[in-house]
């Protein structure tokens, strides 16, 4: 075996260890931006050339860095925000990988460049991440040398950012899930008190559960209040008039 195929060896071995780290974090309950630190901690270690990283999501149009290995890396994010335009921008909005030496691309992002060479920054490779419609972003690789990263550098980063996406997909699922949790327990719980009103009415004056409501109803549109909260409201003062006697 040649130097060059055990170095390429070595750095599959890596790959194939970051993955499995981030597989097992899949796997387990650790905080989405845990998982995505994780991310960029490995990405600098298995990419040649790469010596900082972030991450950036854009969601509802707004991008903004969720992890990084570096300062200089959020600051940089910032400036291509501010801009408007730049490689991980533009990774996030083609869904196409970009990879830039930094004085190649001086008549397209003046701007990109002059922040590039106050921090040292030399080549760029962003990887897409698309999670779904309403959300998209990129992995950033920063490097302070002019190589302008490696096609198989590039390779390696669409590899690892393929899992990086199913567990942005995931982590999107279970917020959902839990969000419709909450909305169906919060109406089970306002449909409860409602009910609980409606039957001191129909008890206290002898009405129908229709006539109940509409009363319910009343009192909530002369205060310009919810429903649920004028039911509460009316259960407590309830409760606590017989407490009391």
């Amino acid at each position: 075996m040649t130097g060059g195929d055990e170095q390429l060896t070595a750095r599959l071995d890596e790959v194939t260890l970051a993955m499995e780290s981030l597989t097992a974090m899949l796997d387990s309950e650790l905080d989405l931006g845990q998982m995505l630190q994780a991310v960029c901690d490995h990405a600098v270690q298995v990419v040649p050339g790469a010596d900082m990283a972030s991450i950036t999501l854009v969601r509802d149009g707004v991008p903004e860095t969720v992890a990084s290995t570096d300062q200089r890396a959020v600051n940089f994010d910032r400036e291509q925000y501010r801009i408007g335009d730049g490689p991980c921008l533009r990774a996030a909005e083609t869904g196409q990988p970009v990879r830039v030496g930094v004085g190649a691309v001086g008549d397209l992002w003046p701007q990109f460049v002059s922040a590039a060479e106050q921090l040292g920054v030399a080549s760029f490779l962003a990887a897409p991440l698309t999670v779904d419609e309403d959300m998209s972003g990129a992995v950033n690789l920063f490097g302070f040398g002019e190589h302008g990263f490696s096609e198989l550098g590039t390779k390696i980063l669409e590899l690892y950012t393929a899992t990086v996406v199913i567990g942005l997909r995931s982590a999107r699922r279970y917020f959902a899930a839990r969000e419709l949790v909450d909305q169906l327990n919060r109406a089970l719980e306002t449909r409860a008190v409602i009910d609980q009103a409606k039957g001191i009415l129909m008890a206290a004056h002898r009405i129908t559960a229709e006539e109940a409501f509409q009363r319910l109803v009343k009192r909530s549109q002369d205060g310009n209040r919810k429903l649920h909260e004028v039911a509460a409201e009316f259960v407590t003062a309830v409760a606590t008039t017989k407490s009391g006697s």
